[in-house]
């Protein structure tokens, strides 16, 4: 699902980061600088993609020769608001794109586009959103695809966690947040769930893959090893050295799992190996107490 221009990687001229001051942006935008690649981050201090004249300024920064990394979102997108503000931010970016031209254009998406039931989920796996945030995306992808006309790539990663994180969402960035301070750990139920949790810098260094050969097409960013949400509880209190209490609650919701097939991924990058949970759980904590 996902072919390479170049079997040997190369370094783009320069790649542009839209969205370099979010989590998943900044990530990203760090890793090309240590990869020696040119970057020009852009934040919306720099480039308001909801203003009116947004894709002009825009198309006046880019060059022919750019690899453009579109990251920046108004996520989670929990309602019809929202959602129709990243189409209008969607919009911008192709309307700069046409002014502009560029050569490579890679897309960080969500595997909230597939459907809930799909396991395990491939590339293939039907598109079917239940969420607003899903909808998002998915439509994005769309209008790219329909629209843009750089080489596309399409990255969809899972759950993610990291240091910078802002969200505090439910899993291993709130965890480890309260292990770290001693307070206890809620459930959903008693965490059966299980998810695919990605270290945020594996996402950074697919992209720089990803922009190194080339590619194009979609790849799901999973580790293809789906822990519960219990499990995580439970090593990030066992991480913190702290007595931590994990509590459980009555259910609310059916337990439904989520679980990849990372055979595309493997395929098309052969010696990338994704982070471990424990490793990138203790990475998280040493970044966060500012430890090396």
């Amino acid at each position: 699902m996902i072919d390479h221009q170049t079997n040997v990687p190369q370094r783009s001229a320069r790649a542009v980061v839209i969205g370099a001051s979010g989590f998943v942006g900044g990530a990203i935008t760090q890793q090309l600088r240590n990869d020696n690649m040119p970057v020009l981050g852009i934040a919306r201090k720099d480039v308001d993609l909801l203003q009116e004249n947004a894709a002009k300024k825009l198309a006046g920064l880019l060059r022919a020769d750019d690899a453009v990394v579109f990251v920046s979102a108004i996520a989670p997108a929990r309602n019809a608001a929202a959602l129709m503000q990243n189409l209008v931010m969607g919009e911008q970016l192709i309307a700069a794109l046409a002014m502009q031209p560029v050569a490579h254009l890679v897309y960080i998406s969500s595997d909230a586009v597939y459907a809930d039931s799909a396991n395990p989920v491939t590339e293939r796996s039907c598109r079917q959103p239940s969420t607003m945030h899903g909808m998002m995306h998915a439509a994005r992808e769309l209008m790219l695809r329909a629209e843009a006309k750089a080489r596309l790539a399409i990255l969809r990663p899972s759950l993610l966690y990291g240091t910078r994180d802002p969200h505090n969402g439910y899993g291993p960035n709130r965890f480890r947040r309260l292990a770290a301070k001693g307070e206890p750990i809620t459930l959903f139920g008693e965490g059966e769930e299980q998810r695919d949790h990605v270290f945020i810098d594996d996402v950074a260094r697919l992209v720089s893959l990803v922009l190194a050969h080339r590619s194009r097409g979609e790849l799901n960013v999973a580790t293809g090893r789906s822990a519960s949400f219990r499990e995580v509880a439970e090593l990030a209190v066992k991480l913190s050295g702290k007595s931590v209490e994990i509590r459980g609650t009555p259910r609310q919701n059916p337990i439904t799992h989520r679980h990849f097939d990372i055979t595309e991924c493997l395929k098309a990058f052969p010696q990338f190996r994704y982070t471990p949970l424990r490793e990138g759980l203790e990475r998280t904590a040493r970044e966060s107490a500012g430890v090396p």
